[in-house]
């Protein structure tokens, strides 16, 4: 029995087409991965690494190294609350505190007693303009407040909530409304055999 479901493995397996190297596919695969399960089991990283046809072993070295890749259950809605500099000089600790109380908990890691709720303290997501701020559900929310929390809370407790299905990507400033298009890179200049 498969960890992942079929579609899951087919959209993994078209992965290594949009990267020039096979490997660059690993991170994408888990998070698509992660989406499914809710957090990457052994059987999944290993049904990753033979649908990217690589070594089981690499898998499971960058699902480790990276925090925002997570190897036990987890809250169905996880806060990632920024707790880096420019967050904590605008109040992130006590949004934190609020969370705590809001969702239940008394430390990072530990999952609510419903099962909807668990966060964990990151560094910088590169907001810091409009700090503090969190993510949750692929979403970025920014200058937060007691009651900015309380409500993504409130909603996400609704039985109505239906988050946004979107990848993450790099977020646009709430000032633009759109991502600005890649820069094309310059041509690579042939070395001299010598």
């Amino acid at each position: 029995m498969s960890a992942l479901s079929a579609h899951l493995i087919d959209e993994i397996k078209a992965l290594p087409a949009r990267y020039p190297q096979p490997r660059s596919a690993v991170m994408p695969a888990l998070d698509l991965a992660q989406e499914e399960l809710g957090y990457l089991t052994p059987e999944a990283m290993t049904e990753v690494a033979t649908a990217l046809q690589l070594d089981a072993g690499y898998v499971e070295g960058v699902a480790t190294f990276y925090t925002l890749f997570h190897l036990e259950p987890i809250g169905k809605h996880r806060f990632y609350m920024c707790t880096n500099l420019s967050c904590t000089l605008r109040g992130a600790e006590e949004m934190v505190e609020h969370l705590r109380g809001a969702i239940g908990v008394k430390e990072a890691g530990e999952v609510s007693a419903d099962g909807l709720f668990s966060y964990e303290e990151v560094e910088c997501m590169g907001a810091c303009e409009y700090a503090p701020m969190c993510r949750v559900d692929h979403r970025y929310h920014y200058d937060l407040t007691a009651e900015k929390i309380d409500r993504l809370v409130a909603e996400r407790r609704s039985p109505d909530f239906a988050p946004v299905q979107t990848r993450v990507a790099p977020h646009p400033s709430p000032a633009r409304k759109a991502p600005l298009a890649p820069k094309k890179r310059a041509p690579r200049k042939k070395m001299a055999d010598g």
